[in-house]
């Protein structure tokens, strides 16, 4: 897709064609055919904000409350939002956390990610894909862990988050009918978590 130098705008759609969203970066702008220089351009009219290295925001998109989400998600292509930052997506539970919190595979390089706070995890084996499904955040194609998955990665690494925060999810995503008792006992069937949840599970049967 040509642009003329004399492109006045630039439009989530035409971001999404490429793979991107509200967040992009240089490589997106040039597989619509915007130089670097017309990039710069385009910060220079407050068209496009630079929100850090390599990562650029569409002005004329309203931020929401998951802005730095979909920065570091931009950032990390193969990322899988997780854990706390998953719950609090999901609406699960009362924890908060000012970090964004991702995994990686378990080889995968670790991610060098400047101006936003970062906890990284790793899935390995079949905790790598199952219960990982696709969403969007601010127009930032990316993924995140299921409701009964999440529950199960909150025993999975409780040392991390907590075991009183890992029971508040069980407790809330039951209640709420955000997943089933069969969701959550085949997602910690696959992820190797079995005894770890199944004695909380019988205890709120």
């Amino acid at each position: 897709m040509a642009i003329s130098m004399n492109k006045a705008d630039l439009t989530l759609e035409e971001l999404r064609s490429v793979g991107a969203g509200a967040f992009f970066r240089p490589s997106h702008a040039e597989a619509l055919g915007i130089s670097f220089y017309m990039l710069q351009r385009m910060v220079e009219q407050g068209l496009v904000e630079k929100v850090a290295r390599g990562l650029y925001r569409l002005n004329a998109v309203e931020p929401t409350e998951h802005y730095s989400m979909a920065a570091v998600c931009a950032l990390v292509p193969r990322a899988v939002v997780c854990l706390l930052s998953a719950l609090h997506y999901h609406g699960i539970g009362t924890r908060l956390s000012r970090e964004i919190w991702i995994a990686i595979p378990h080889k995968a390089r670790a991610p060098r990610i400047h101006g936003f706070p970062v906890r990284i995890v790793r899935f390995s084996g079949p905790s790598e894909k199952y219960g990982v499904v696709p969403f969007t955040v601010e127009g930032v194609p990316t993924r995140i862990t299921s409701p009964a998955r999440t529950v199960v990665d909150c025993f999975r690494f409780r040392r991390l988050v907590g075991k009183e925060t890992a029971l508040e999810a069980l407790r809330e995503t039951l209640r709420e009918g955000k997943a089933s008792v069969d969701e959550i006992m085949r997602a910690a069937e696959v992820c190797g978590a079995r005894a770890l949840v199944v004695p909380y599970l019988e205890g709120m049967a």
